[in-house]
């Protein structure tokens, strides 16, 4: 399939979606709520319990500020740093020594499985400990070739394979609960996903989310640029797209495009659509373009590279596109500028209170092009009924010291069996856990 033909069967399914502009119907509001200029923040103001609502009409133009490179200057954590939450939460630290653990997800049974990217391999952590330690590790599979995404399927208790996405493939290993290695070689699923490199190959984190009804297998493709144009662009086909297969790789379609970089995949609970949190572009001021939490509309344009929230022209792509202008989607929650948000999953624990039940909670990696940094934290998104209302929480904090130098960066976050809420952190290569305990 030649790209311009990509491209234009993407358009023409998404000309047959009603336009979303954030849905609505989500908790309204409270008086806390950092709103307006007030909203764009940097992590010296990044604090437990603070929620903001960043909306269209808060965006700055392009080049109202300098783009800046600032990215973190990483430090071993020192003794006194710990992290943050609210009252009531425990923080401790679950698993260190690791190599880049990256994105983390549970198994049925509950075991941890956890992504050592640039180590390329999966390795397994059984139980937690009177000390909140894990009771066994393992290395289920190595030799991958920058591995992020995991799935099990099929869904429910007893799945019987282990999914996960290379930047260039996607591959499963057999698997029966319990299973602490692979019983089994790798079987290539799909072969031919544009992959990437740690240097200059792009977006290279590749996700996996299955369908409720377990027919359906998402992939997450980001872009290879920033905002390079995409029109007949080969180095750019098949990406900035959420991909859609069969569970055996078959039936290739897009499923969502001109969505930069989508970078962690969950599905809703309690509406059944895939969700994904997805960094957005750089280099256009401090506080533009927002990354974002939303739930992907099938056939649905996000914008990248021609826009971005909203309808709103890429300067250096003003004029492309104009049919598309009006299709473009705007996502239900807009993060704090660069914060370069990650895995995100929904909360479908016990221990937490049940408010926090079926909430989202997303890591924010931490800014490279603001004059302050932003992200470092991982955030909640509080849900009604399923749906976002555009307000984020901060969650945990934390991770930037008071020089601005920085022991942490977020990667992952998973519900564990127990309730607790288990973060990985390739700053320090470590696993945090946040249980609550009422105290």
């Amino acid at each position: 399939m030649k790209l311009s033909r990509i491209w234009l069967t993407a358009m023409s399914v998404a000309a047959f979606v009603p336009l979303s502009f954030g849905l609505q119907n989500g908790p309204a509001p409270s008086s806390k709520v950092q709103t307006g200029q007030a909203a764009f923040t940097n992590w010296k103001e990044e604090q437990p319990g603070v929620s903001r609502k960043i909306t269209l009409k808060d965006l700055p133009r392009p080049f109202a500020t300098k783009s800046v490179d600032n990215g973190p200057n990483i430090v071993p954590r020192p003794k006194s740093a710990w992290l943050k939450s609210l009252p009531g939460f425990k923080v401790q630290m679950y698993a260190t020594g690791l190599h880049n653990p990256r994105l983390i997800r549970p198994a049925p049974n509950g075991d941890l499985f956890v992504v050592e990217s640039y180590g390329e391999d999966i390795r397994v952590y059984r139980g937690i400990t009177k000390n909140g330690k894990p009771e066994q590790t393992e290395v289920f599979a190595s030799g991958l070739n920058l591995p992020f995404g995991i799935a099990f399927y099929p869904l429910g208790p007893n799945p019987q394979w282990i999914y996960v996405g290379n930047t260039d493939s996607v591959v499963r290993f057999p698997y029966h609960n319990g299973d602490l290695k692979a019983t089994g070689p790798a079987q290539t699923i799909v072969s031919d996903i544009p992959g990437g490199h740690l240097r200059g190959g792009g977006h290279w984190t590749r996700d996996i989310a299955f369908s409720p009804d377990g027919t359906k297998m998402f992939v997450s493709v980001g872009s290879h640029s920033n905002h390079d144009d995409a029109d007949n662009n080969p180095v750019e086909l098949h990406r900035a797209d959420i991909l859609q297969y069969t569970p055996e790789g078959k039936d290739s379609k897009i499923y969502a495009y001109g969505i930069r970089n989508p970078v962690g995949l969950a599905v809703n609970p309690v509406t059944g659509q895939l969700w994904a949190s997805v960094n957005e572009r750089d280099t256009l001021g401090n506080n533009l373009v927002p990354d974002y939490i939303t739930h992907i509309q099938p056939g649905g344009f996000y914008g990248w590279p021609w826009f971005y929230m909203g309808g709103r022209w890429d300067p250096s792509l003003q004029g492309k596109h104009p049919e598309l202008k009006n299709r473009v989607f705007t996502p239900d929650v807009l993060i704090q500028p660069h914060s370069a948000s990650l895995e995100m999953t929904f909360y479908e624990g016990s221990q937490f209170p049940e408010k926090y039940h079926g909430d989202i909670f997303a890591a924010e990696h931490g800014s490279w092009n603001k004059n302050q940094r932003a992200g470092y934290e991982v955030v909640r998104v509080p849900l009604q009924n399923g749906h976002a209302s555009g307000v984020y929480e901060d969650f945990l904090t934390g991770f930037v010291l008071p020089d601005g130098n920085v022991w942490g960066r977020p990667v992952g976050v998973a519900v564990a069996k127990d309730g607790s809420l288990m973060v990985t952190n390739d700053g320090s290569n470590s696993i945090w856990r946040v249980s609550y305990t009422g105290k």
